[in-house]
């Protein structure tokens, strides 16, 4: 639990550390952008701003107090109208409640006279002041909606103001102004590196990885007349030579022989695939000849350079044959005179090539013996009939796959679990393969793809070996 928090802390401050340098990397070059554009603010431009920001923020001022007054002023006018049509209306109740049946027959008719004059001037100035009444509440309105405009815009000179009263340097300024025009940018930028990688892995897992493994397994060769023998393996191995025998073997590997032996340099392994013994390093080999006609030479073969690479001894025989990637060869033994034997089997249209990014398969030929070379140790895995299984088939992590023999149906499969997968203790696809024969892996896998993701180069140069198969 206690290592486990560790890792979690130390992945975290890598990440909080990387998101940090993005926001700077990303505010110094918007803002570095900016004063190319725009000289900067030196002190007396400075002062400039602020004293035109206060004279528009003042005038601004006035006009809101206008405004105001104005406001003031209408709302006054609104009132005595008002005031104004309720005495009119009160003039003409009386009148109206004066006029009887009796007075407009018998009464004075002087009176009723100027009575009906008068409702008639008390009606013209009702409808007037009704008129007007309208056209000053629109007018009362439209103020309004000038002074909330006023004051937003006095807001923002008020913003402007006390932003270049507070900017004391260009370098200030201008990360203020790069924040406050990237920050929405960042923000997804940041998201993306934190939850990019979680969200593409949990698509590639769920959605793509179980369409992709779908489609039937491919199988490169008919069933062998007999199947190779793997030896133990050893940091160290001891290879014999009968008479008229070779070895050709990485010079790296070969830590001691007996004298007598004949040496030489073969510069490629097989010069009808030079630029795939290139890729592989199967370049600037040690040839080991037995040229006598009795006897047996002695030869340790070791890797001086990494002490977890271990070796085993793979025997195949006459006809039987090895689908093997090279970059695991570490030597091959076989009859002085013959010529080694390596068919290539294109697959180009095929689903699970594209799935697995392997698209050319080595074929060693036997009558020889391969020098194998794993991460902390090579196993043979066989596969038999077993009782309650109606077909035997295993499963193994691609990147630990050295071998396998033709007959079997390879298949790259979906990873068992979401977490291994997600934590680079596993590719994404396993290689899955049934029916009966054999195949060869390493212990860890150390040196595949999966645990060198975090080297961008490393991982496209074993992309590149493993489109050609090796």
């Amino acid at each position: 639990m206690h290592a486990m928090l560790i890792r979690f802390g130390s992945w975290l401050g890598q990440k909080l550390a990387a998101a940090g340098f993005i926001v700077l990397i990303a505010l110094a070059g918007y803002g570095l952008w900016l004063f190319l554009q725009d000289e900067g603010l030196l002190d007396p431009r400075r002062i400039e701003k602020i004293q035109r920001a206060i004279t528009d923020r003042d005038q601004l001022i006035d006009m809101k107090a206008a405004i105001e007054k104005k406001i003031v002023g209408l709302r006054a006018d609104v009132a005595a109208l008002q005031e104004r049509a309720r005495e009119a209306e009160k003039v003409l109740t009386q009148l109206h409640a004066a006029q009887s049946w009796w007075d407009r027959w018998f009464g004075n008719r002087t009176q009723q006279a100027a009575n009906a004059e008068q409702m008639k001037r008390m009606e013209t100035i009702r409808a007037e002041a009704t008129g007007k009444l309208g056209e000053l509440q629109r007018a009362v309105t439209s103020a309004v909606w000038e002074q909330d405009g006023a004051d937003g815009a006095l807001r923002r000179a008020n913003h402007e103001v006390a932003l270049l009263e507070a900017t004391k340097s260009k370098t200030r300024h201008y990360l203020i102004v790069a924040w406050d025009r990237t920050k929405w940018y960042l923000a997804f930028a940041l998201a993306s590196f934190f939850l990019g990688p979680t969200l593409w892995a949990l698509t590639l897992y769920f959605v793509l990885a179980p369409i992709m493994s779908r489609g039937r397994p491919i199988r490169l060769g008919p069933d062998p007349v007999a199947l190779p023998e793997v030896g133990a393996c050893h940091v160290s191995i001891e290879a014999t030579l009968q008479p008229r025998e070779l070895l050709r073997v990485r010079e790296k590997f070969l830590q001691a022989s007996d004298e007598g032996v004949e040496k030489r340099t073969r510069f490629v392994l097989d010069w009808r695939i030079p630029l795939t013994s290139l890729a592989c390093g199967l370049v600037e080999l040690v040839e080991l000849r037995h040229g006598r006609g009795s006897g047996v030479f002695r030869i340790t073969l070791s890797n001086g350079v990494d002490p977890h690479i271990e070796l085993a001894q793979v025997t195949v025989p006459v006809g039987g044959s090895l689908v093997l990637r090279p970059r695991f060869l570490a030597g091959v033994i076989q009859r002085d005179g013959e010529r080694l034997v390596i068919r290539r089997h294109w697959r180009l249209f095929r689903w699970q090539s594209w799935i697995s990014g392997q698209f050319r398969f080595f074929e060693f030929v036997g009558p020889c013996r391969l020098i194998v070379a794993g991460s902390r140790g090579v196993r043979a895995e066989c596969l038999a009939d077993r009782e309650g299984q109606p077909a035997p088939a295993r499963r193994t992590n691609q990147d630990a796959t050295i071998a396998f023999t033709p007959n079997l149906d390879y298949l790259p499969v979906r990873a068992e679990t979401f977490w291994s997968y997600y934590r680079g203790m596993n590719p994404l696809f396993d290689d899955l393969f049934s029916g009966r024969g054999l195949f060869i892996l390493q212990e860890t896998a150390s040196e595949g793809s999966a645990a060198r993701a975090a080297n961008f180069w490393a991982t496209v140069w074993n992309g590149v070996l493993k489109v050609f198969g090796l």
